[in-house]
């Protein structure tokens, strides 16, 4: 039986959301892979300088930052980060290389940026000609030494922009493989059988306003509070569904605003699916996977970019424009009421709509078929595909 490990990191939430989805759907299709789920935080604890001085692991700071809106000068923030991550680079690969000789994989796939240089020089070492895949669980690289390395290896990718970029990199093109977007849970493929009128009169909603969904990761953001009180208007005509995550000091705030427009508040949820059923519109960070998760809804979106937006999102927000999804403002605090409006007048609102429902977002089945092709070009993978 061959041996699949998927590496993940916690800082966002994202990367495990969409291992755990990619190991769900290869247990679905009944693949007989053994399969693996790794912290890269887990792997690299021991020589984590961070967390021994401060008590905070290295990928904390990144939730900590998206919390309490540290965000500017992220760009500079992220050059700093892979210095000392190239300083530590031969603690890192003599770790890794003790758990991959314990464990042997046939087929590693990378779901992080940053380490992908470490994880496959160590793989090397371990074990020569054992595949090695960056997968990338973003719309675009933010090079360099961000998602792809110039390194023998197969890189996943789910925009025209991120395959560009791989092979602008010298990765054969017989490497480079794409998927029609990023990674969903399967739940967002699943039809919700649901009246929404009554769903959102359930919520204390009214069924027939216009409904946003203010969604900004498991974390949450200050930024849902001011999108909140700029849009709590009587004159505002719409509503407000808004999914603060882990961050309930947020959610303790808004639950105490002196309502002006129906708001139904909710902290960390497994049902995001469901809430974006009953919405008409998405507001949020440009996050790769909120994104997506709005546009399987068919809901257009509305994001911001600006100095404060994570270098390696702003291309989302870019994206966003390029496919005609949704609108990109340079300020919620201040451009959030007139593009809401903008986003509703009828005209725009079904082109918009209509685009969202045109994009054709498989990834999650797709890539074990990837997966599957890769490992049969090796001969161990061949033999275990053939005993299993």
């Amino acid at each position: 039986m061959p041996k699949v490990t998927l590496i993940y990191i916690d800082s966002g939430g994202g990367h495990r959301a969409a291992a755990t989805a990619l190991c769900e759907v290869i247990q679905q299709q009944q693949r007989p892979w053994q399969m693996e789920m790794l912290s890269i935080q887990d792997l690299l604890d021991s020589i984590d300088f961070i967390r021994k001085s401060t008590g905070i692991p290295f990928q904390e700071i990144y939730n900590i930052m998206l919390r309490r809106g540290w965000t500017l000068g992220s760009a500079p923030l992220i050059s700093l980060m892979h210095v000392v991550i190239l300083l530590f680079h031969s603690s890192q690969v003599k770790v890794l290389g003790e758990h991959w000789i314990g464990y042997h994989p046939d087929l590693v796939v990378s779901m992080i940026p940053h380490y992908n240089r470490a994880l496959k020089t160590a793989l090397d070492q371990a074990w020569p000609g054992t595949p090695f895949v960056t997968l990338l669980t973003d719309i675009a690289d933010y090079p360099p030494h961000f998602w792809i390395e110039r390194q023998e290896q197969y890189v996943i990718c789910g925009s025209k922009r991120a395959a560009s970029q791989a092979l602008d990199l010298g990765i054969p093109e017989h490497r480079v493989l794409r998927t029609s977007g990023m990674i969903l849970n399967p739940k967002f493929y699943e039809p919700l059988e649901l009246d929404r009128s009554a769903e959102r009169v359930r919520l204390g909603l009214r069924p027939d306003l216009p409904t946003g969904l203010v969604l900004f990761g498991g974390e949450g953001s200050a930024e849902m509070l001011r999108i909140a009180r700029t849009l709590n208007r009587a004159d505002r005509e719409i509503q407000l569904i808004l999914l603060c995550g882990k961050n309930e000091a947020l959610a303790q705030e808004l639950r105490a605003m002196e309502r002006r427009i129906p708001m139904f508040i909710e902290g960390f949820t497994g049902k995001v699916p469901y809430y974006m059923e009953l919405a008409d519109f998405f507001i949020g960070k440009p996050g790769p996977g909120s994104i997506s998760e709005a546009l399987a809804k068919r809901l257009p979106v509305i994001v911001e970019s600006n100095a404060w937006t994570m270098a390696h999102e702003r291309y989302n927000a870019a994206w966003v424009k390029e496919q005609g999804v949704g609108l990109v403002v340079r300020s919620f605090s201040a451009g959030i009421g007139e593009a809401v409006q903008t986003l509703l007048a009828p005209e725009n609102y079904q082109r918009f709509r209509q685009r969202a429902a045109e994009m054709r977002n498989s990834a999650v089945f797709e890539i074990p078929d990837l997966l599957e092709g890769i490992l049969s070009t090796t001969p161990a993978g061949r033999t275990r595909l053939l005993a299993s």
